[in-house]
């Protein structure tokens, strides 16, 4: 989708769009939304001096998101090999800061080296290199994800697709709208600053899905326990994301 078209879009940000430019695009393909509610205090240790989980109707909750970003582009740079197009899993948890929500990844799965060294050095994400595979069908995607981490496997495995019908929005004030409708990420570095980088796109172009998990330790790896099934699940096929630069907070 042209960047202009992306930038003109804005009535359905819960805050303006922020200052100065945009230095990356990304497009996430075959999105998979799995959401589960979780307990606060296995999620408390992850939370940086500075931030607050933010809860619905009381009670935090942790998405997983497998998909395949393509491509990725820094502005004015052609696309950089290794670097443009790789599957990614990521593992996420909703906070606050002065009233403005964001998401916190607790973990992110990525499929090239490059991006993993660059985003964790730069960008201060809790990225890991993993073996993955994604196979992307009109009857649905089969994607597989697997790293160790000390004594314990971080393995996802799931089939899953949209079980038809149109995409839609999520509706303001819904729990969709609320996991989804985020645009804003927190990280912080070693030394605990915190740092926040925006990001803009359309509305989330949501579809109902269904989706079969054969393996899930990333909750376990990070020491959290969930139900086995999500409580709600959604699929996006594609959606273009301009991101802005990381800054101290």
């Amino acid at each position: 989708m042209d960047n202009r078209e992306i930038l003109v879009h804005t009535n359905h940000r819960p805050y303006p769009l922020p200052k100065g430019s945009w230095a990356m695009k990304q497009g996430w393909n075959h999105l998979l939304f799995a959401h589960w509610p979780a307990d606060e205090r296995e999620l408390l240790p992850y939370v940086p001096s500075g931030l607050e989980l933010d809860k619905w109707q009381g009670m935090p909750w942790i998405s997983m998101s497998p998909f395949l970003v393509n491509p990725l582009r820094l502005r004015g740079i052609p696309p950089l090999p290794l670097a443009s197009r790789f599957l990614e899993l990521n593992v996420r948890t909703y906070v606050i800061r002065n009233g403005k929500p964001g998401v916190l990844f607790l973990g992110l799965e990525a499929s090239s080296r490059p991006v993993v060294l660059a985003a964790r050095w730069i960008g201060h994400l809790p990225y890991h290199h993993a073996d993955m595979k994604g196979r992307f069908t009109e009857s649905g995607v089969s994607f597989t994800s697997s790293r160790r981490t000390g004594s314990q496997q971080a393995a996802f495995s799931a089939e899953y697709q949209a079980a038809g019908g149109a995409p839609f929005h999520a509706r303001l004030g819904t729990l969709l709208y609320w996991l989804t409708e985020r645009y804003c990420l927190y990280t912080s570095d070693l030394k605990g600053r915190l740092y926040e980088m925006d990001i803009h796109h359309l509305p989330w172009p949501l579809q109902e899905s269904s989706v079969h998990l054969k393996t899930n330790t990333l909750a376990e790896a990070y020491r959290i326990s969930l139900d086995s099934a999500p409580s709600a699940v959604t699929f996006t096929d594609r959606l273009d994301a301009l991101i802005w630069p990381l800054k101290e907070v």
